[in-house]
């Protein structure tokens, strides 16, 4: 009997901590999208016509210059179906092109317009100031805190 006791009791401890473990996991997925959600409906209410992800690209793209669409992909982490997708829709406004690479005809790049630069230039500032409600509240030993765990679970999940 006190095999199967001790036995019992460590499945429930198992079972404990995979549950407090999926808590954080719904915490962190339901942060996530409510941050998400907040930046959309703050670009809704400032009249920004752009989706959080279309304005992700826009800014990456206005840092890193003209890039190919793997390497688009790879920094704002969207597989190349999605991406491609958002690109398609940042060409109908005007904001982005490809451009084939004056080396290489088989590559092509993706580079901001005039109009995407401006569009850049002036909605970063007001992407910032309601971006900043998140972080409200906050100290600097929260923020240290914050960042060295969320870097952990990614670095955890990182594929090696």
């Amino acid at each position: 009997m006190t095999k199967l006791f001790v036995n019992l009791l460590v499945i429930r401890i198992i079972v404990m901590l995979i549950e407090k473990y999926n808590h954080y996991s719904q915490i962190l997925d339901r942060t996530a999208r409510r941050v998400k959600a907040f930046a959309q409906t703050s670009f809704a209410a400032h009249g920004i016509d752009l989706t959080v992800d279309q304005w992700s690209i826009l800014k990456t793209i206005n840092e890193q210059g003209a890039v190919t669409p793997k390497e688009l992909a790879e920094l704002v982490e969207k597989d190349q179906p999605t991406l491609t997708r958002i690109v398609d829709l940042l060409i109908k406004k005007s904001y982005v092109v490809r451009v084939i690479h004056p080396t290489d005809r088989r590559s092509l790049h993706i580079q901001l317009t005039d109009l995407g630069k401006e569009q850049v230039c002036s909605l970063a500032p007001i992407v910032s100031t309601f971006r900043m409600k998140a972080w409200e509240n906050l100290t600097e030993k929260d923020f240290h805190e914050f960042q060295r765990i969320l870097n952990r679970i990614y670095d955890n999940l990182n594929a090696k």
